[in-house]
């Protein structure tokens, strides 16, 4: 999977390793090889906040295919001090119209500065280029104005409301490939 870069972050592939480190501690570093040379990523204990959940689920799934890599799934890396402020990326695949739901978090410490909206914009920009994708869709939970505000920054209009039992009231957005 490629690397994506923006002014302030790399968007690096979540990997099996961050995973496994994660689910056996709550903060932890590891090298990584980038192109100026071998950087350490420090992983906090807000990191990955709400997907920490889905891990175990991920870890197995990486685990059984023999993949090294979450598909479409990257950590969102600080350049000036290699924290990983979040994470980003496509939930699941594409459906039979092209339509692909996007989903991001970001520690709270990193809140307010602009990375989420630069992080989500560079996805975006990534999965429209790829081809086959003709819309990105995003879920919101109505009370989470400053998410709805990255999705506007990043193209993305409302379009509608929905509801789960895990989330309750959602707002729905769409940002088409033109």
């Amino acid at each position: 999977m490629p690397l994506l870069n923006t002014p302030r972050l790399r968007l690096l592939p979540l990997s099996r390793e961050m995973i496994e480190h994660r689910l056996e501690r709550a903060e932890f570093t590891l090298d990584d090889q980038g192109p100026g040379g071998e950087r350490t990523l420090h992983f906090g204990p807000e990191w990955p906040g709400d997907a920490l959940a889905m891990f175990p689920a991920l870890l197995r799934e990486l685990t059984t295919s023999g993949r090294a890599e979450a598909s479409l799934t990257f950590v969102a890396v600080r350049r000036g001090d290699g924290e990983v402020i979040g994470q980003l990326g496509a939930k699941g695949g594409r459906d039979a119209a092209g339509d692909l739901e996007i989903g991001y978090g970001f520690t709270p410490a990193s809140w307010g500065q602009g990375y989420a909206a630069e992080a989500v914009g560079a996805l975006c920009d990534s999965l429209l280029a790829t081809g086959g994708v003709h819309r990105l869709t995003a879920q919101t939970a109505t009370g989470n104005v400053a998410s709805g505000r990255v999705l506007e920054k990043t193209g993305f209009v409302r379009v509608g409301t929905g509801w789960t039992a895990d989330d309750g009231d959602l707002l729905l957005w769409a940002r088409g490939a033109g």
